[in-house]
């Protein structure tokens, strides 16, 4: 733990001289994005608080950190706890803390462009129960009290080409705007860099990993259309994007352009990602908000059949990858132990970037490959250091969870493996791990189904032994865009957006003891049509599931009959593109249920 207390120092000094109580520094930027440029991580810099989700309440002689429970052990391990409370993103949120502890008269600041409209809404709400004040800055106490703040990305922007993602950007802009002329709004207002992206064609490098420009844009019910971007990312070349039509205008003209064009308009936005203070200036100017999710959020999430088959085609190549890594990992884990030289999980995770480097038409992997050995894959969303870098052994499971950017799809899976005996424990949950892993694969759902309703699928197995995990099970896969792609998601919370031909999702159901071992079956799917009325989900994912720690005989025949079919399948796609000594490994590791029970 870096020692965080003079940057908290600074901030509370700045407090005291801007007559604040305290101060909430969210873990996101102005696009609510997951994954932040270093200019952004002000959560990071106070804290040392690394994950992707979470926010913090800095007062003047207490400091509280809000993370969901994919960090709840992760937290403890990255914040000092002698600066930090650590308290519960959403089942003890800061809205119910403030509406519960805050004191009166208390002001508390935020910036604006850093909060959702809908969290704004909920904290203002727990402000006024509490007879506190919730007050907007105008400006970012970030450039007084990190004195050596990174600059603002400026990563280079790209085309993609329409025959790969299957659409014009003029056609996609035209589509959009009539669904805003529709709608009965005037204007929308879009500040989710992967909407941009996908609505012009085009791909960025602000974030490694994330390959989406940061942009702000303004759609009109007229298709006239207003991009806010830094000139400089373009290039010279401008003729290689499709901006027929577009008026670019810089990021910082943004707000002030809101306040010009939305006087007496209706303007579209979405409450849950833009920032509060969007909408603080269309009402500024006397413009009408409606709230929705983004059309292009919704149109995205439905591929085309272009991108479609890109998804497929870029999981041939990955799972080709990730299955030469796992014949390399079985042989070298013990190798190396032999020789007293352990593999770690720094070793793996390069070894895994080196094969999916070989494949045509890989850019970079799609997030940090979570690398985990032993207690550290407890850690859902584990990265592996310098300082923590574990050794693989044949003691506890090994888990990797990663993927790719490809020019054609992103992907996204996990396996966990055992190179030694499991115990007794690990057995179980991973046998449920299993199960529900193929309960919610194998699933045939009526048309129209949500989300949420499929997520016990994956739990009940694990509930039937009393265990269970703080996650959702799965999440929509952008084209070449963020690996997390809203809105779909497999949860326990309700989502309300409708599984259709042409959602891509991750099934992930997973297991975590703290201290001891993690554990997580990932697979990449497509909904796709199975006769009339219903649905099912077609494995987009082809690498094979480690059976090592799985109770064989515990397996219903439906259940043996999933594995050896999907088994079957990835080793027809796979065995003629992978090198001879992992031939041996993959045949060994589809053969049927039936022959490895019988071998155990």
């Amino acid at each position: 733990m870096n020692d965080r207390a003079p940057v908290l120092a600074s901030l509370r000094g700045w407090l005291d001289a801007s007559g604040l109580d305290g101060l909430i520094v969210p873990r996101t930027d102005a696009h609510q994005s997951e994954v932040t440029a270093p200019h952004d991580d002000c959560l990071r810099t106070i804290s040392g608080f690394s994950g992707s989700a979470g926010l913090a309440l800095v007062l003047k002689h207490r400091a509280l950190i809000f993370v969901d429970g994919r960090y709840q052990v992760q937290v403890r391990q990255e914040v000092d706890p002698s600066l930090f409370e650590v308290h519960h993103l959403h089942d003890d949120p800061l809205d119910r803390w403030l509406g519960e502890h805050a004191q009166r008269g208390w002001r508390i600041g935020i910036d604006a462009m850093l909060v959702g409209v809908s969290l704004y809404d909920r904290l203002v709400n727990g402000c006024t129960a509490a007879h506190a004040d919730l007050v907007a800055l105008e400006a970012d106490p970030f450039d007084v009290v990190w004195r050596d703040r990174p600059p603002r990305p400026l990563g280079a922007i790209r085309a993609m080409p329409p025959q790969v993602a299957g659409e014009t950007a003029s056609d996609k802009r035209a589509r959009i705007a009539e669904g805003i002329r529709q709608s009965g709004a005037d204007l929308l207002v879009e500040t989710l860099p992967d909407n941009i992206a996908w609505l012009l064609n085009v791909r960025g490098s602000d974030v490694p990993m994330n390959p989406v420009p940061h942009s702000f844009l303004l759609l009109g019910a007229d298709n006239g259309l207003e991009w806010f971007v830094d000139r400089r990312k373009l290039g010279n070349d401008l003729d290689i994007y499709e901006l027929e039509g577009v008026t670019l205008s810089p990021p910082e003209r943004f707000l002030d352009r809101l306040a010009e064009a939305t006087a007496e308009t209706t303007v579209a936005i979405d409450a849950d990602f833009a920032p509060q203070a969007v909408r603080a200036a269309v009402l500024a100017a006397g413009g009408r908000i409606a709230s929705q999710t983004s059309p292009i959020t919704l149109a995205k999430a439905r591929k085309t059949l272009a991108e479609l088959q890109g998804f497929r085609d870029c999981h041939l190549e990955d799972g080709i990858a990730v299955t030469e890594f796992l014949a390399w990992l079985a042989s070298e884990v013990p190798a190396r132990l032999k020789e007293a030289r352990p593999l770690t999980e720094l070793g793996a995770e390069a070894r895994l970037l080196a094969f999916r480097r070989e494949r045509p038409g890989f850019l970079e992997p799609s997030f940090r490959t979570i690398s985990a050995a032993g207690a550290n894959a407890a850690m859902c969303h584990y990265a592996a250091s310098a300082e923590t870098d574990a050794p693989l052994d044949r003691a506890a499971p090994y888990l990797v969870d990663s993927g790719g950017q490809y020019l054609n799809g992103t992907t996204d899976l996990t396996r966990t493996v055992m190179l030694g005996v499991p115990t007794a424990e690990m057995r179980i949950a991973y046998t449920a791990v299993l199960k529900g892993f193929i309960s919610l694969m194998s699933a045939r759902f009526p048309a129209g189904t949500q989300g949420h309703q499929l997520d016990a699928f994956a739990r009940r197995p694990l509930w039937d032994v009393g265990l269970d995990y703080d996650h959702g099970t799965g999440h929509g896969v952008g084209h070449n865009l963020l690996v997390h792609e809203y809105p779909h998601r497999f949860d326990r919370k309700p989502n309300l957006h409708v599984l259709e031909p042409g959602t891509i999702m991750t099934v992930e159901p997973g297991y975590y003891k703290q201290g001891a071992f993690g554990m997580r079956i990932e697979n990449q799917v497509e909904v796709v049509a199975d006769g009339p009325g219903f649905c099912r989900f077609a494995s987009l994912t082809l690498a094979p599931v480690d059976l090592t720690m799985a109770d064989l005989d515990a397996l219903s025949p439906g259940e043996i009959a999933f594995l050896d079919d999907y088994h079957i399948r990835v080793r027809d796609a796979l065995l003629a593109h992978i090198s001879p000594q992992t031939q041996a490994f993959l045949l060994a590791q589809t053969r049927p249920v039936v022959e490895r029970r019988g071998a155990c």
